[in-house]
Formats: structure tokens, sequence, C-alpha cells
């Protein structure tokens, strides 16, 4: 399989770049979802608030991904509404959960491949699916409500999933280049 060999680029919090590249980021994944929100039910399907913090954190390191991850969805919800309230600590917690994944896949692996990013992507959906069922059966739902609310984002927005793996395979692959 081919594969592009990248040299990891952590940025710290003391260098501006940090910001700059988390606020352009942000930015994208204020566009992104503005842009699907235009489908009915494109956010739940899509799942455009992810797409930025992926590519910002296997390309930019921990910092720029958890800066991005934790900005975009308290921003879009202040702004927009979307995500709701009631939402956003499931998708605050898959955000910083998928910064986190995959600036440590990146920093290990030293390289951007098509399972890398599956394996990022599947990495955070589960950390996600996990809360999500705990934070369901704490707010007394079912057992099986609380499961069909973890399993969400893999029942309706599964195309969203995919176009994560191959089109941030395809970003972050050239990024590198």
């Amino acid at each position: 399989m081919e594969y592009t060999n990248t040299k990891n680029y952590q940025l710290g919090f003391a260098d501006y770049k940090t910001y700059a590249f988390a606020t352009a980021f942000v930015v994208g994944n204020i566009l992104l979802p503005q842009l699907c929100h235009l489908i009915p039910k494109g956010g739940l399907i899509f799942l455009p608030i992810y797409f930025f913090t992926l590519i910002g954190a296997y390309r930019f390191g921990k910092n720029v991904g958890v800066l991005t991850a934790i900005l975009s969805p308290v921003v879009n919800s202040v702004l927009f509404g979307m995500p709701p309230l009631a939402v956003l600590p499931a998708i605050m917690i898959k955000s910083i959960a998928l910064a986190l994944i995959a600036s440590y896949v990146s920093k290990k692996y030293q390289k951007v491949t098509f399972p890398l990013i599956a394996l990022v992507v599947v990495s955070y959906q589960l950390v996600g699916m996990f809360f999500e069922f705990a934070q369901g059966l704490y707010e007394r739902f079912s057992v099986q409500d609380a499961f069909l609310r973890a399993l969400q984002d893999v029942r309706i927005g599964f195309p969203g999933l995919l176009i994560q793996v191959v089109l941030g395979y395809l970003v972050i692959k050239k990024i590198y280049r």
C-alpha cells in the first residue's frame, strides 16, 4: 500500500503558528457544517464538525488539534445553535478524542496511510460511543435506547465517517507533499 512518510510537526502553545492553524481549522469547521446543514439532516449524515480537527491534529499535533476540537463545537453552538447544547458534551468528547488519537497515531507511525486514518476515525468513534452510552444510562434511558443513541453516528453518519477516512487521507497526504 502506498503511504507518505511524515516529518512529525508538533506545534507548541508558545508558537504563534499553533493559533494561526487552529483558527484556520476552526473556520473550516464552522463553514463546512453550515454548508452541510443546507441539506436536511446534513450535519447528522456528514458529521462535518470533525473533518478539520482530523486534518489539524494529524498534521500539526495535539495542541492545534485540541484547540480546534474545543473551539469548533462551542463557536458553532454559540453562533448558530448547532450543535444543540444537549449534544455538545458528546461532540466535545469525540472531538477531543479525535484530536488526541490523530496526533498520537501521526507521531507514533510518522506516515499517512489509509488504514491509519481509518484507525483514527474508528477509535474516536468508539470513545464517543462509550461516552454516549454511559451518558444515556446516566440520563436514565433504557439500555436499548442508550445503545441506539451511542450508535447514531454509525447508523446515520456512516457517509460522513467514510468521507472523513477517504477525504481525510487524501487531504492529509496532499498537505505532507
